[in-house]
């Protein structure tokens, strides 16, 4: 199976894209609290216990579902606008496609959670609603230098420390403690209530950033730069990503999911950019295509 340099970029997206999807089917089907039952007191259940969100400070794999989610949605954006603009579509009419794109994202983001045993609910936690703002925000600077996203990307995170450091709010001063945040009190606000769980409507601020950062990675899968280039700034890139998130949560900022605290952006969207290069790379792709090679032709 031999593929053309684009079509098996895009096939890597494809993949990446595909494989998060299933993932995201597979705990619809409570398929994972399944297997970590199962799996209770044996060498394997630290292996499933990964299939969960981390329960406050740290990181799981599960963790990543959402911003590679959204991270892809960036880079599958940029492959979008960048047809549009080549086949002569003006701005206005690629901004209203948009608005019309993220508004049927918030609708079904807030009926997702709507329907309550005790009756209709109003509430604005789904990854859905989440990226109807993403998309809006990374559209609407799309057309900026790629320096200006990266700066105006970590001002959302500087924006989202500042909110949660410094409103000393009643109640909800204390920035990274469940139940007592920032993100909390804007939650009380919006729908009068807060999340057991400590998840906040205002996640969507600093992971604005993931979106950001995918389209920045579509744009520069979409560039002239050679294949190694693009390769190497995506892995370099996903290194930074990793080393700024760790390193704030050992120092000033705890890496904290459910209320997307900016070292957590910065950890997660490295591991969005540190894998994506290593699809485009082909590595994934060479696994495929050698167990293809390998499989018997009647199969």
């Amino acid at each position: 199976m031999t593929l053309p340099t684009t079509s098996a970029r895009l096939l890597s997206l494809d993949l990446l894209r595909g494989l998060i999807m299933v993932l995201l089917m597979l705990e619809s089907t409570h398929l994972y609290d399944q297997l970590f039952e199962l799996t209770q007191g044996t060498s394997i259940q630290p292996f499933f216990l990964q299939l969960f969100h981390h329960p406050w400070n740290g990181l799981r794999f599960w963790d990543l579902i959402q911003p590679g989610f959204m991270f892809m949605a960036g880079t599958a954006m940029a492959y979008s606008l960048h047809r549009q603009m080549k086949n002569g579509m003006t701005w206005t009419h690629s901004f209203l496609k948009t608005l019309k794109r993220s508004g049927w994202l918030f609708f079904w983001g807030v009926l997702d959670y709507a329907v309550h045993p005790n009756g209709l609910s109003f509430e604005l936690w789904d990854v859905l609603t989440q990226l109807s703002f993403t998309t809006l925000v990374a559209f609407l600077i799309y057309r900026w230098s790629s320096l200006s996203q990266i700066i105006f990307s970590i001002g959302l995170l500087i924006l989202t420390e500042i909110l949660y450091r410094y409103t000393n709010l009643p109640g909800f001063d204390q920035p990274f403690t469940d139940q007592h945040n920032f993100g909390n009190y804007v939650d009380l606000i919006l729908m009068n209530k807060i999340n057991k769980g400590g998840w906040v409507a205002i996640n969507c601020i600093p992971t604005a950033a993931h979106t950001i950062w995918g389209v920045l990675a579509g744009k520069l899968l979409l560039s002239e730069k050679s294949e190694n280039k693009k390769v190497k700034w995506l892995l370099l890139a996903g290194v930074a990503g990793l080393v700024i998130g760790y390193r704030m949560d050992v120092t000033i900022t705890p890496i904290i999911k459910r209320i997307a605290t900016s070292s957590f952006v910065f950890a997660s969207g490295g591991w969005c950019l540190l894998v994506l290069g290593l699809f485009i790379g082909g590595l994934i792709l060479k696994i495929i295509e050698s167990t293809y090679n390998f499989l018997p032709l009647s199969v």
